[in-house]
């Protein structure tokens, strides 16, 4: 298991994980990179984060899937997911929500809007 205070980040572009790595480590955060939903799985029970950030649109297993399955197991499912999406289309909060994901924010993402919303689920 983790330190107490961790993120797993699971994002293709490397760009947008870089960004959010970079964040949370400034914030004292172990953090923990996936760049695709398989990866993300995987890693989440591995190391059972504080939360976890999920892009749905991911190669090898998308975000929506890969929420369900951490949703599913006893192990993962109380672990926040805040989806991270361009996503952004009528409708499409209510299917992250459905899938399992707690908060949802489309991209691009303002900073100060993550943290307010992360400040939800974990102390920052």
């Amino acid at each position: 298991m983790s330190a107490k205070r961790s993120v797993l980040v699971v994002e293709d572009n490397t760009d947008n994980r870089t960004l959010m790595m970079d964040l949370f480590t400034s914030l004292g955060y172990d953090v923990f990179e996936a760049p695709d939903g398989e990866q993300g799985v995987r890693l989440a029970f591995e190391k059972k984060p504080t939360l976890i950030l999920m892009d749905l649109s991911l190669p090898e297993k998308d975000g929506w899937q890969a929420t369900r399955e951490l949703k599913a197991d006893p192990e993962t499912a109380q672990i926040p997911i805040i989806a991270l999406t361009a996503h952004a289309m009528r409708g499409d909060r209510e299917r992250a929500l459905e899938a399992g994901c707690d908060d949802y924010l489309a991209k691009p993402i303002n900073l100060m809007e993550l943290l307010d919303t992360i400040k939800k689920y974990i102390e920052v």
